[in-house]
């Protein structure tokens, strides 16, 4: 996917509520197109979406895409089920970090999408003095 083009959080807002989600839905996207693990038509439908050759709303009403997404969601749910409790409390552990750390990363990149560059230059104002003046 490295040499095509690919969609902005702009162009999923057809299925998102708003810019915040937009931008996390195209994250995990990536998660899932980027990653060897996932394979198959989960990470087919992701390649396909980020690329712009389907829509995240056509994505969502193909049988085989949520066929490989309620696979992959009853693998996860079995999964979990076969814990033992102290695995499940070490889950629930990095699950936390793994999360603070997530909100921190999107903090950062939401201040740096949304917040002042800090080289802003402006000129004195017509008819006014300037900082010296």
């Amino acid at each position: 996917m490295s040499n095509e083009r690919e969609i902005q959080d702009e162009d999923l807002m057809d299925v998102a509520q708003d810019p915040e989600q937009a931008h996390r839905l195209r994250k995990a996207l990536k998660v899932l197109a980027d990653n060897p693990k996932v394979g198959g038509k989960l990470q087919e439908m992701a390649q396909e979406v980020l690329s712009g050759r389907i829509g995240m709303k056509d994505a969502i009403q193909t049988p085989g895409y949520m066929d490989a997404m309620g696979d992959r969601l009853n693998e996860m749910r079995r999964a979990a089920e076969d814990q033992t409790m102290a695995e499940r409390e070490e889950s629930r552990a990095k699950f936390a970090a793994w999360q603070k750390e997530q909100e921190a990363k999107e903090d950062e990149e939401r201040a740096e999408r949304d917040g002042p560059t800090g080289n802003i230059v402006t000129a004195p104002r017509r008819g006014g003095r300037g900082h010296r003046g």
